[in-house]
């Protein structure tokens, strides 16, 4: 059930990722259309256009971090033996959590401040553009406490980086690949 819902949010979270990214392109490209062939445009696009960035980009990050892909250097990490590993990988998840707390408290001040600020060509509340930092700090954080409970409580080998290697993503495209081959293979749809 926990592993249905994570499934349903991957797949809103990345839809709604791909949605803001198509309808920023076509707010500017209708734009530009409108501003060139018509010498006229729509005067909210611009602003909409930023709004759905600020979004995009901070629901990426939270992708991001769900698939381990945040920059990271783990070359001392991987260095120490399992026991100071795992002190490494909570005080360095401590430290995150932290700098998420910071952003959560200062996209929640942010947010009642702008409360009744308006954007100019939308008018849309302003809180609406700083409400995401509120999103992506208690996603983040909650991403990293399970990760957290999951790793410290399950076996000794986990991988306890916060990052994924070039390496890693290949050889965990080809072991899909694969499976999905042998799959194949066993169903009869491939023959051979």
């Amino acid at each position: 059930m926990l592993k249905t819902a994570a499934n349903i949010l991957n797949k809103f979270l990345n839809g709604t990722i791909a949605l803001s990214l198509a309808f920023m392109s076509l707010l500017v490209f209708g734009n530009v259309i409108l501003r060139y062939a018509f010498n006229s445009g729509i005067t909210w696009s611009e602003e909409m256009s930023r709004f759905l960035f600020v979004w995009m980009v901070f629901l990426g990050a939270i992708a991001a971090l769900k698939d381990n892909m945040h920059l990271g250097v783990d070359i001392v990490t991987n260095a120490l033996p399992p026991k100071l590993r795992k002190i490494a990988y909570v005080i360095s998840n401590l430290l995150v959590l932290y700098v998420l707390y910071l952003l959560l408290v200062g996209s929640w001040k942010m947010t009642l401040l702008n409360m009744n600020s308006t954007a100019p060509a939308t008018g849309l509340p302003l809180s609406y553009l700083y409400g995401i930092g509120i999103l992506t700090s208690l996603s983040m954080a909650g991403i990293i406490i399970i990760r957290m409970v999951q790793n410290l409580m399950g076996k000794e080998d986990a991988n306890l980086t916060m990052v994924s290697t070039t390496d890693e993503i290949i050889k965990g495209e080809l072991q899909a690949q694969e499976l999905n081959k042998q799959t194949n293979i066993q169903s009869g749809k491939i023959s051979g």
